[in-house]
């Protein structure tokens, strides 16, 4: 598995935020559609059924109060034993029928994003829903790739640019 951006991506889904372990709730994105995980949901849907998926209270800051941010935090688990869980975040989920509120894990490290990798992800995410980005290329991405290390800044937004990009008209 591997990060980038707001998603978690195994070799057979995609989840946004981290993957999540036993009965933590969480969203995972799959060729058959969007499944809201955890005891409280345990719900899927078909991608034709979804209208859009948003986030919320997502940490965000530009690098510099990102790296204080994540320091600061360092120094308060150290000084504390506190800081198990990785900061949560909201996944909206909405179809003709219904909201969906789902929480979700960081899956970046100290669970602060950049502000351009935010955006990337979001960008993605909605074309994802509306069918311009296509799943399979992340997935297929994950699977030739070595190892689990996962990429870097730039890379990380170069291949959410790629996935993102709209193919224009044929």
């Amino acid at each position: 598995m591997a990060m980038v951006g707001l998603f978690w991506i195994t070799e057979d889904s995609v989840y946004v935020g981290a993957e999540p372990a036993g009965t933590a709730s969480g969203v995972r994105l799959s060729k058959d559609g969007v499944e809201a995980l955890g005891i409280e949901h345990g719900t899927r849907w078909g991608w034709e059924e979804v209208r859009r998926i948003e986030v919320a209270d997502v940490a965000v800051r530009p690098p510099a109060r990102r790296w204080a941010s994540q320091t600061f935090d360092a120094v308060a688990t150290a000084l504390t034993g506190m800081g198990d869980q990785p900061p949560a975040f909201t996944v909206r989920i909405s179809t003709a029928s219904a909201t969906v509120e789902v929480t979700a894990h960081t899956a970046v490290a100290g669970g602060i994003y950049g502000p351009v990798e935010y955006e990337l992800s979001r960008t993605l995410l909605n074309r994802l829903v509306d069918g311009r980005a296509d799943l399979d290329e992340l997935l297929l991405w994950r699977r030739d790739r070595d190892g689990d290390a996962n990429p870097g800044r730039e890379e990380r937004e170069a291949l959410m640019l790629g996935w993102s990009a709209d193919p224009g008209p044929s």
